[in-house]
């Protein structure tokens, strides 16, 4: 299941990659209203598409770390797909849909959340001595 999460990750990488295109081509056709609003927005796609393509490397290679931030990529593309859906824009809107479902599945599976557990902290061999202040009355 862990490997299908890692592979949605992946997916919704390649998928912003697509989206880079087509605001790339955009932009050169001069489509767009602002040309530096699009190239900002470009820049962006470019750097949200590489922080996903790292998670989806660190649950690949099984790292407790990226247990978080792909459970937060899944939530936030499931947001995404429903406001797609409601723009009309099933193309995009059906599949981020599906594959969020399919990576929150993949993450929240037990299997997974066994692989992505942290280890267990060895107990400390001597532990703090702590001194108490008596006082005496004489």
């Amino acid at each position: 299941m862990l490997r299908l999460a890692a592979g949605v990750q992946a997916a919704e990488a390649a998928g912003l990659c697509v989206a880079v295109v087509f605001n790339a081509i955009d932009s050169a056709s001069g489509r767009v209203t602002t040309t530096a609003n699009a190239v900002a927005f470009i820049v962006l796609e470019v750097i949200v598409a590489i922080g996903v393509a790292w998670i989806a490397s660190g649950l690949a290679r099984v790292q407790p770390w990226s247990r978080t931030p792909a459970v937060m990529t899944q939530v936030l593309a499931a947001v995404i797909a429903v406001i797609l859906l409601q723009a009309h824009t099933f193309g995009w809107g059906v599949p981020t849909l599906l594959l969020a479902l399919a990576g929150l599945a993949g993450l929240l599976a037990p299997a997974s959340f066994r692989a992505l557990a942290r280890p267990a902290r060895p107990p400390e061999d001597d532990p703090p001595v702590t001194r108490r202040s008596v006082s005496r009355r004489s």
